[in-house]
């Protein structure tokens, strides 16, 4: 089998594509970009590299993934910029390679939904399972963990972590960290609540959802300060290893919880 690469696309001798790869119309892949089985990518595209793209991702046309950061201090050191299987990325989306500042990689894991216009900026990390809609972007050092879902036109501050299974509304600004669970929104994002229903689409049962808006509560309810919430969640995770998601994130979070 040979590579599937349309005659007006231009494909770098010091690339590597898996034999199974397709390259639509003048789309671009350049230098030091791995590409692995079966994935596809649109016509228009362009991929700098250093890059690795996994297996099975489809790529829209007219996306732009490993180019440079968006940052004066860089100085065209080798970064890169990492996306693993299964991914679907549509129109228009730009994903930048890291820096040396942080982990010199932006990094986007497995079976992730990522809409048109999306923008991920220099060492960012996206987990497993998340939804970006239209427009959301990630300004640089952002964490976004696993099956997480941003509204369209959410925006993310750099440094901030999106805890797992949160869910931001359309439009929401987060200058601050969101801890799992959580549903978001506002300019700037205030917590409403728990992501009840991606929970039981998820497979969580009732009862767990149960203790989890209860942990919700002590987080956010009930005039605890910061310390002592931490300390009644603490013994909740005994009862409820769910709740561990949440005290977890509370211990790596940096910039703050929104409140």
């Amino acid at each position: 089998m040979t590579v599937k690469i349309h005659p007006t696309a231009i494909v770098d001798s010091k690339a590597e594509l898996d034999s199974s790869v397709e390259v639509g119309a003048y789309s671009i892949i350049g230098a030091n970009v791995r590409i692995d089985a079966g994935t596809r990518i649109g016509s228009h595209t362009v991929i700098k590299g250093p890059t690795t793209i996994g297996k099975h991702n489809q790529i829209f046309q007219f996306s732009s993934l490993g180019e440079q950061p968006q940052d004066k201090k860089y100085r065209n050191e080798p970064t890169t910029l990492e996306i693993g299987d299964n991914n679907t990325i549509r129109e228009f989306c730009t994903f930048n390679r890291g820096t040396l500042q942080d982990k010199a990689v932006t990094k986007i894991g497995n079976d992730n939904w990522i809409m048109a216009y999306v923008h991920i900026a220099h060492d960012c990390t996206i987990g497993n399972h998340t939804i970006l809609a239209n427009n959301s972007s990630l300004a640089g050092h952002v964490d976004i963990h696993d099956y997480a879902i941003l509204g369209g036109f959410t925006l993310v501050h750099q440094f901030c972590k999106v805890g797992a299974h949160v869910i931001t509304a359309v439009n929401t600004v987060a200058f601050k960290d969101i801890p799992p669970y959580v549903t978001a929104a506002g300019y700037d994002a205030k917590p409403h609540g728990i992501n009840s229903e991606g929970l039981k689409r998820r497979g969580f049962t009732p009862e767990t959802i149960m203790e989890i808006k209860r942990a919700y509560k002590l987080l956010y309810r009930n005039g605890l300060s910061l310390e002592e919430a931490k300390q009644a969640l603490a013994v909740m995770k005994e009862k409820c290893t769910e709740i561990g998601l949440l005290t977890d994130f509370l211990e790596i979070s940096t910039r703050g919880i929104v409140r």
